[in-house]
C-alpha cells in the first residue's frame, strides 16, 4: 500500500476578530498571508473574501506584502449581529467607510494599501476623498463613481425564487468570456451561498447611497496614490466609467485589462495578477509607475 501524499496546506491563516462595529458587537472572519506592507482586500457585493485566494497565494506578492482579506458583516463566515432577523440589511457609504477604518485600526495596520472590487472599488474612492492620508495607496478594481440601475433589485430577495441562484444568474453575464471554467463557476458559487437579502442590501450602496460622481474631482492623489484596474468586459463598471475617473482625478492611473470581466481576482486570477504585480511594485518603490 503506497503512502498517501502529504497534505498541501496553503499559506493562508484564518481567524475571527471580535470588535464593535456601528455600535454593536461583531464577529468578523479575517484571512491573511505574507509579510511586509499591509494590503487590505475588499470583496464584491454579495460575495466574500474567498475571491482573493490567488492574491493570498502568490509567492512573489507574499514576500513583500501582508495580504489581508475579511468578510464584511453578514457575508461569508462573518455572522450578522444579534437581532439581525428584526431588520433589513442595507449597506451605506458611512457604514462601509467606518467598517474599513475600524478593521484597519483593530488590526493595527499602519497606512495600509486598500484594494477593493466593485462596491470595494467604489468605497476606495470615498476613502481617497475623505481619509487619503490614512493609506499608503488605494487600488480600485472595477471602480466607477456611479452606476445606473439596469435590473429590478426586488428579484434578489423574494420568497418565490431561489435567492442564491438568482444572484449568481444576475452576475454571470459580468464574467469575461475567456475566464477559465473552474474559476467562473467558483466565482458564481460564492454568490449562490450568500445570505437572504445581502446582495440586495449591498447594492443599495452601489446603486444609490454611494453615488460619488459629483465629488471625485476633489480627490488629491498627492496625499495618496490611486490606481484603477478595470476589466474590459463589464457593463456594470465599463472601461469608459474608469477612464472618466482618470480624466477627472488628477494623478489617477488607470489600466484596462483585456478580456477580463467584473471579478478579475477570482474569474481570471493569473490574468489579473499580471496587471496587479507592477502596481504593487510601484507602490513598494514609492513611485508612480503603471501596470
Amino acid at each position: 500500500m503506497s503512502a498517501a501524499p502529504d497534505p498541501a496546506f496553503e499559506p493562508v491563516t484564518g481567524r475571527y476578530l471580535n470588535l464593535h462595529l456601528l455600535g454593536r458587537p461583531h464577529r468578523l472572519y479575517v484571512e491573511e498571508s505574507g509579510r511586509g506592507i499591509p494590503l487590505l482586500c475588499l470583496h464584491t457585493a454579495g460575495s466574500d473574501s474567498r475571491q482573493y485566494r490567488a492574491v493570498q497565494n502568490d509567492a512573489a506578492i507574499l514576500e513583500r506584502f501582508r495580504v489581508i482579506a475579511f468578510d464584511l458583516p453578514w457575508h461569508g463566515k462573518s455572522s450578522p449581529p444579534a437581532q439581525w432577523h428584526t431588520q433589513e440589511y442595507r449597506l451605506t457609504s458611512a457604514d462601509y467607510v467606518e467598517i474599513v477604518r475600524t478593521v484597519a485600526a483593530a488590526l493595527r495596520l499602519e497606512r495600509p494599501v486598500v484594494m477593493g472590487c466593485s462596491i470595494g472599488g467604489r468605497i476606495v474612492l470615498h476613502l481617497a476623498l475623505d481619509h487619503a492620508r490614512e493609506f499608503r495607496a488605494l487600488i480600485g478594481l472595477q471602480s466607477g463613481a456611479h452606476v445606473d440601475p439596469y435590473y429590478d433589485l426586488q428579484w434578489l430577495h423574494r420568497p418565490d425564487v431561489h435567492g442564491g441562484e438568482v444572484c449568481a444568474g444576475i452576475v454571470s453575464g459580468l464574467i469575461g468570456p475567456g475566464a477559465p471554467e473552474a474559476h467562473r463557476w467558483e466565482t458564481l458559487w460564492h454568490y449562490m451561498q450568500g445570505g437572504p437579502g445581502v446582495f440586495k442590501g449591498d447594492l443599495y450602496f452601489y446603486k444609490i447611497d454611494g453615488d460619488i460622481r459629483d465629488r471625485v474631482a476633489a480627490i488629491d492623489t498627492r496625499a495618496c496614490p490611486l490606481y484603477l484596474l478595470t476589466g474590459e468586459y463589464d457593463y456594470s463598471c465599463n472601461p469608459e466609467d474608469t477612464r472618466d475617473l482618470e480624466r477627472r482625478i488628477a494623478g489617477a492611473k488607470a489600466v484596462i485589462m483585456p478580456g477580463i470581466g467584473h471579478f478579475p481576482m477570482s474569474e481570471d486570477p493569473e490574468g489579473f495578477l499580471r496587471h496587479l504585480r507592477p502596481v504593487l511594485d510601484a507602490i513598494r518603490a514609492g513611485g508612480d509607475g503603471t501596470a
